[in-house]
């Protein structure tokens, strides 16, 4: 698979707001853990090879577990994730399949156990900013790097 378009370096007006909104997001307060297996998990759902490597490596680099971040994809199964943790992964699975059934109620109203309404507009917010670096990724076939295997 070849990329289709370098999209960095076309529509640099949008592309420089694009950019400040992720920075806002990553700096907007909510745990650094917590926006990078949200992140990971929207990626694996939207099957974006670019970001499920991406974010699995910066999670790691910034103390998660490789156990944890093995994991993610299969959250509902794993004791190792806090109630808050849970809550975030449900939540995130419905904003980023919105199309198929919103957020509905039982599970907003469970998501508000474990974040303020504050933190549910960052954290939405936060959602909706992956889901676009997952659009372009896979839109444009943007590959993840491919390390070589090291000589014997």
């Amino acid at each position: 698979m070849q990329q289709r378009i370098k999209y960095h370096g076309f529509a640099p007006e949008l592309m420089k707001h694009v950019y400040a909104l992720n920075k806002a997001v990553d700096e907007c307060g909510l745990e650094k853990s917590l926006l990078h297996l949200v992140k990971l998990r929207a990626s694996q759902i939207n099957g974006c090879s670019f970001c499920v490597d991406m974010h699995s490596k910066e999670a790691m680099r910034d103390g998660e577990t490789q156990q944890r971040v093995f994991l993610v994809s299969a959250w509902k199964e794993s004791p190792l994730f806090s109630d808050r943790e849970r809550a975030a992964f449900a939540y995130t699975d419905a904003v980023t399949r919105i199309a198929d059934q919103g957020v509905p109620e039982p599970l907003w109203e469970a998501t508000r156990k474990h974040f303020s309404e504050e933190e549910l507009v960052k954290l939405t917010v936060a959602l909706g900013m992956i889901n676009v670096w997952n659009r372009l990724c896979v839109s444009f076939h943007v590959l993840h790097p491919v390390e070589q295997a090291k000589a014997a």
